[in-house]
């Protein structure tokens, strides 16, 4: 997968916007080689800015226990964020975004995922611009120019409120029911 490596090489000396600056590492993408479904987050936290791979912290363990109760193998499934450098405070950085864009775009398209699931508010505006709000849409299968998605609320906000995580529970069975016609050699 050359392309993928020189992209990643690209990716991970980026300077296109002042995160760079303050990063540890460049947070690009963890997962199988050629995922049918590849969940996109925000931004990565400080768990993954010190090892270098999107959601490895406690958001990341809550995902984690999804992929397996969704039943994907590890060749199935990959993670990335919409950009790569953690944004000081954890704060949406507009800027960063814009400038991590057209390496999201790059990633999706090399990967050739067969289903996009949005992690959160910020992931699902930068793969279905227009649409409404994550609580709305959430659990439910949407169309767009880069393939099918499916918005999930971001694996945090089910330990801010017991509704979340219901929510969440609730779409991820959603999900569960959708995926077999997603995954790579079933129809």
């Amino acid at each position: 997968m050359t392309d993928w490596d020189d992209a990643v090489a690209q990716m991970r000396v980026c300077r296109r916007c002042p995160l760079a600056g303050s990063r540890r590492h460049v947070v690009v993408y963890r997962g199988g080689s050629r995922p049918s479904v590849l969940f996109v987050g925000e931004a990565p936290g400080k768990s993954e800015d010190e090892t270098g791979l999107p959601f490895v912290g406690r958001a990341g363990k809550i995902l984690d226990r999804a992929i397996a109760e969704l039943g994907l193998r590890e060749e199935d499934w990959g993670v990335t964020n919409e950009f790569m450098c953690r944004p000081p405070g954890n704060v949406y950085d507009r800027h960063a975004a814009s400038a991590c864009r057209p390496w999201l775009d790059l990633k999706i398209r090399l990967l050739g995922p067969r289903l996009l699931v949005p992690l959160g508010a910020h992931p699902l505006r930068a793969l279905l611009p227009g649409t409404g709000p994550i609580l709305t849409v959430a659990g439910t299968l949407h169309a767009s120019e880069r393939g099918p998605v499916f918005p999930l609320l971001h694996p945090a906000a089910t330990v801010r409120r017991i509704a979340y995580a219901e929510r969440w529970n609730h779409d991820v069975a959603q999900l569960r029911e959708l995926l077999p016609r997603f995954l790579r050699g079933e129809h």
